[in-house]
Order: C-alpha cells, then structure tokens, then sequence
C-alpha cells in the first residue's frame, strides 16, 4: 500500500520580541548538523548549501556503516550487512562492560528499532521507495542513478541515525558519549542531597520563565491597554459605540469580509493584501470579526499577533490552491474523509459511543486551515442552517444507535445559531435517555466572546443537569495572545453555570516555538480552560505552509509541556487519522516509522484506535521534512540549537 500523497515611527511594542519576518536575512543563521557545531548554511535563501560537506559528515558519523554500503556488490548484500550490523550494535547495549548511559542506551534501542524498519523490504514496498538504495548509491559514487533528489532534509535525517545507534547522539553532552554515573545529588542524604537537587530544578524553573516571557497574553495590562486603543479605531471606523461593541449582534452584522476595512485599520504586508483580494474575488471563505481584529497589532514588525493574524489572513499559497481546486474541494480537501464516516447527512461517526452531528455550516469569522473548509462556503453563509427535514431525519437517526451517549454538536460554529434554533436541537437531544453528554464545538469564546448573554448561559444551563446530562463546551485557542478579560469572563460565567470548558489547539509552526504552547496551556487554565487535546496540523496540501514534524510536538510534549504542573497538561497530543479516528501520539506502540523519503519526509504508519481489539488496516502519511521545519524558525530568528533533540523523537 502506497503513503497517502503530501498534503503537503517609534514602536514601543517591539520591547520584548524580535519581529518574526521570514524576510529578513539572518546572515548570522548558519549550521551543519544535529548538534550545529559547524558552520555550512542551513538556511538557503541567502546561502549556498555545501552538499559535500553534510555528505562528509554523513559518512564520518558512521564510517563502519559507510564502509558496509561501499563495499557492497549488490542492495541485497548491503541490507544482510546492515542487518548484522544493526543486531552487533543491539548486542553490545545488553553487554555488562557496556558504559554508555542506561538513558543514551535507550536512544540507541529506538534508533536501531527504527533503522531496521527503514531497511526492511516489506516497507519499501509499501512506500515505493528505498532510502538503502539511495544510501548506497550514495556510499558508491553513483548519483546518477539515484531515484530523486536526495535533499540534505535526508542527509541530516541519516546522519543522526547513524550517530544514534551508536550511542553518539549528542542528546546529553555535544561531542561525547555519555557515560554510566550517578548525579551528585543520588550520592548524598538528607538537605544536602536536597539543596543539590534544587538547584537543578530551580535551573529548569529559571528557563521556564526565560521562554515564557516571549509569548504575552492578552491579559497583561499593556496589552490590554494596546487593544483599547484598537477597539477605539474600529468603531470609529464603523461610526459605532461602545454599546454596540458590546453586542454581539452588531459583530456579526459588521463581520469583515475584504480588505478594505483592514487597510484602514492595520498594516497589512503587500503578500497579505494580494491573499485576501484574490479570496474575495474567487468567493474563498474569508471573515474576521471586529472584535477578533482588535486582537491584530496595528504593526506587522511588532510580531506578537503572528499566531492571530495566521488565524483569519490566508497565505498566497493556500488561496491558491483553493482555487486550483474549487471544483474538485470537496474530495481532494476532505482530508479526515467525513463523506466515507457519515451514514446519513450532517452526521459524523468513527467511535462507539460517540457521533458529531453538524446543523449548522458557518462561522463567525473563518479559520485558514479549518478541517472542514472544503464544506464551508463562506463566512455568515444565509443559508447555513441544515434544511428543517435534514437536521429531524439526523436528530432521529440517534434513536436507532443507542450506544451512542456523546454527542459533538459542531459545523461551522452552532453558536452563532440562535438561541431558538439551538435550544430545539438541545431539547430534542437532552429528550434521548441513552445521551449522558452534549459537547458544543465553539471559538465563540476566542472570536465573539460577547456571544455569551444572560440568555445563552440561561438556555445552557437548563440543560446542565448532572448526573443524568452534562452541557460541555469545546472551544480552540491557538495562543497566549487570543486569551482577554472578555474571552475570560465568558469563560467564567460558563464555570459558574456549571459548564466545563475544553480547549483543542491545532499545532501548528505559529504556536510551536520553545514553551510556546506550554505558555497557552498556563495561561488557559488560569481563566478555567481545560487542556483537552493538542492536534497534530493536518497533512492538508493547501495548509502545508503551517504543517510540523511529529517530532516537534513529540519534543514538546516530553521537553517543555513536562516541565509544567500535571494540572496544566492535562491534554493529549493527538494525530487524526483519516476514516479512523485520533491516534494518540504518546502511544509509541500506535504508529511506527518506516521510511525516510528523498526530501527528508519521514512516513509514518499510523494503527487504528480498534488496534488489538479488531484488525483494522493501518494508515501511511507523509509528514513535512524536519530540516524544512528547522529552516522555517530559521527566518524567524529562532535559535535552532534550542531544537537539536528534535531527530530523535520518531
């Protein structure tokens, strides 16, 4: 089975961050390799990448390895001696004079676990390419024989392998293994084996915070004050009060749907203003609304908002591709493939016990890489609402599947619905004995948080009765930055309802820079959001732009989101597999690299949540090259020896 294919003035706010421009040429930005000791370009806009030398390092990483592929006569002979070699080196870690670190030993069972997985022929076959055939090739001098280019995303990806299985990953000290030994504070008892140890801690602490300082929420009073500012603009614009901002009827009937309005009222890049009128022109959804464009610095150089303004202004390069593919939307962008999980319309299922139904096909503004923009048509659409027969014939298909007891009313946003279109649909599910659970899937809290009346929570909390029904609500902030006292007051008049309140962030390269998202849980919790689930981004072509590595949210999940209370991770980093339903990624059983294609890519076969419990086929994606990733916070004047650790999350 073949992978799926690749989805793939003065400014006084500028104090505390660098402006994250893409643009700027960081001449500063140069490494060779994993540990980034030496200095050929990574970045290639600006340099020329040395090839050579990232294959010299290659073949010094592991010259038992080179020697194995060079002398080899046939693909079959260089498998069988890479097979050996792999089994000698699995061998010399369960030897008692070995004296690498238990830890280091670790890193080196997973990379020969994976390396073997890459040379096995059944995966060869299943991803129509071998990356052995490509290293040999390779060790041989015969590069006109290579199938594709062979990027240096791949070298890289080898190199660390090879370094890996020999104990040499560089993940503890740079430039030498790390030995057996035990640390200071396990020799001593007592305050002094303590005092020792929080020094430790008190380092990771300090780094914590370091990193935290970067990613302001909207609750720190100088934010706060910028956004008052904002709002003042805007309703001057809109010719509107106070009052009407404080309605969020008035958001809705002010939703902005071109550019026009943004001109005024920001800076927009001449890239950003190209997307948004190419969108309109070609009838691609697009809407922000007044109050969510109060979130947007004036400034682009300020550089705070970057994971806002990525919300709602699309790229050139998804605009696009949406118009590529207008007529075809609705297969090639249904990448979770609803239309073969929904037995009747506007009903969505891949688990036992819980179903989505969808009444409502809008939102209030549109998210750029939502999972469902192959169905929406555009923001505030008139007629949204699923036809009266539809949504009864949907409502009654629950009385036949009665093991279904959680149901996700989502779309579109069914908050933006009115308060009587909702309450029919909440009336009618609460009637059905066997539903213990109604979650609403909402960024109303984020985007219109004003949505929130003394008649909502009223009609919510009606049907809040617990234990017999509880009323959740699943809402999606993406960063600090989207969290105010108006998103947390609506917050806080649903936790005193009664109403618990979870958040699913989509990772994404705008909020996945060192403890970015680590911040966003923090900050979450301290307005009374759950952490619920943190998404792997969708191996959507048209949002490749925004896609990271597993590896990244893998790193993140184990370096950053670990160093914080347990009460503040309490999300789940998940992938979502296409037909079958989430994968979750701290489950190392549940999926299983086996291929590294000529760009760097890794593919990754992703088993089913039915895994041991009833044979159901496995997934292969395609996931977006680390190097490329690494190139990308590159330009964004990240330090990427922060990421070095990242080749050895598989």
């Amino acid at each position: 089975m073949a992978p799926a294919s690749k989805k793939k003035g003065k400014n006084t706010k500028s104090k505390k961050v660098p402006p994250p421009s893409p643009k700027l040429k960081w001449i500063s930005t140069r490494l060779l390799d994993d540990v980034f000791t030496d200095e050929v370009s990574l970045f290639k806009p600006h340099f020329k990448v040395d090839y050579e030398a990232y294959l010299q390092r290659l073949w010094d990483s592991n010259p038992e390895i080179h020697k194995i592929l060079k002398n080899a006569t046939t693909l079959e002979k260089a498998r069988e001696g890479l097979f050996d070699y792999l089994e000698r080196s699995e061998r010399k870690v369960f030897a008692i004079d070995n004296d690498l670190h238990i830890l280091e030993k670790s890193t080196v069972r997973n990379c020969i676990r994976v390396f073997r997985s890459i040379i096995g022929p059944i995966n060869e076959f299943r991803t129509e390419f071998s990356a052995l055939d490509s290293l040999w090739k390779l060790a041989k001098n015969e590069r006109g024989k290579l199938k594709g280019n062979i990027s240096v995303g791949f070298i890289l990806e080898f190199i660390n392998l090879f370094r890996g299985v020999t104990g040499k990953s560089n993940i503890y000290l740079e430039n030498v293994q790390v030995k057996k030994g035990i640390p200071e504070f396990l020799k001593m008892t007592g305050k002094k084996a303590a005092t020792v140890r929080m020094e430790m801690l008190d380092d990771f602490g300090i780094s914590v915070q370091k990193y935290f300082k970067k990613y302001p929420s909207g609750l720190e009073p100088e934010v706060v004050s910028w956004r008052a500012e904002n709002r003042t603009k805007i309703l001057r614009y809109f010719k509107a009060t106070e009052n009407d901002w404080n309605d969020y009827k008035w958001h809705l009937k002010n939703v902005i749907k071109d550019a026009r309005p943004l001109l005024e009222l920001i800076e927009l890049s001449n890239d950003q203003k190209k997307a948004v009128n190419k969108a309109v022109k070609n009838k691609i959804a697009f809407g922000i609304t007044p109050y969510y464009l109060s979130l947007i610095d004036t400034r682009s150089s300020i550089g705070y908002d970057h994971a806002v303004r990525a919300q709602v202004i699309p790229s050139g390069e998804y605009v696009d591709k949406m118009v590529e593919e207008r007529g075809n939307r609705a297969i090639s962008f249904d990448f979770m493939g609803e239309h073969d999980t929904s037995p009747v319309e506007l009903i969505t299922r891949r688990y036992p016990a819980i179903a989505i139904i969808k009444p409502f096909n809008t939102c209030s503004q549109i998210c750029v890489y939502c999972q469902r923009n192959w169905e929406i048509e555009r923001v505030l659409e008139p007629t949204a609402l699923a036809p009266k027969k539809k949504l009864e014939e949907a409502l009654a298909w629950f009385d036949k599947h009665k093991s279904i007891g959680d149901i996700l009313i989502t779309g579109g946003d069914p908050l933006v619905m009115k308060d009587a279109q909702l309450q029919k649909i909440l009336e009618i599910l609460a009637s059905k004995s066997h539903i213990y659970r109604i979650r609403i899937g909402t960024r109303t809290p984020v985007v219109l948080p004003m949505r929130f009346t003394d008649d909502l929570i009223k009609l919510l909390e009606k049907y809040h009765q617990p234990p017999k029904l509880e009323i959740a609500l699943v809402t999606h902030y993406e960063h600090s930055y989207e969290i105010t006292p108006e998103s947390m007051k609506a917050v806080q008049r649903l936790r005193k309802a009664g109403i618990s309140v979870y958040n699913q962030q989509v990772f994404t390269v705008e909020n996945s820079r060192r403890f970015e998202t680590a911040k966003l849980r923090k900050d979450l919790k301290s307005i009374g959001v759950d952490p619920y689930y943190t998404f792997n981004m969708k191996g959507k072509e048209e949002t490749s732009k925004y896609m990271v590595p597993i590896a990244r949210i893998l790193q993140e999940r184990k370096e950053e989101a670990r160093l914080l209370p347990g009460l503040d991770r309490t999300d789940e980093p998940v992938f979502n597999v296409p037909k079958l339903g989430k994968n979750h990624l701290r489950a190392g059983q549940d999926r299983r690299l086996v291929m590294i294609l000529p760009d760097g890519s890794r593919v990754y076969e992703f088993h089913p949540w039915e895994k041991n419990i009833t044979p159901v086929p496995p997934y292969n994606y395609v996931d977006v090259p680390i190097y490329d990733y690494l190139e990308e916070l590159a330009a964004r004047g990240e330090n990427i020896r922060d990421y070095r650790t990242i080749w050895f999350y598989y």
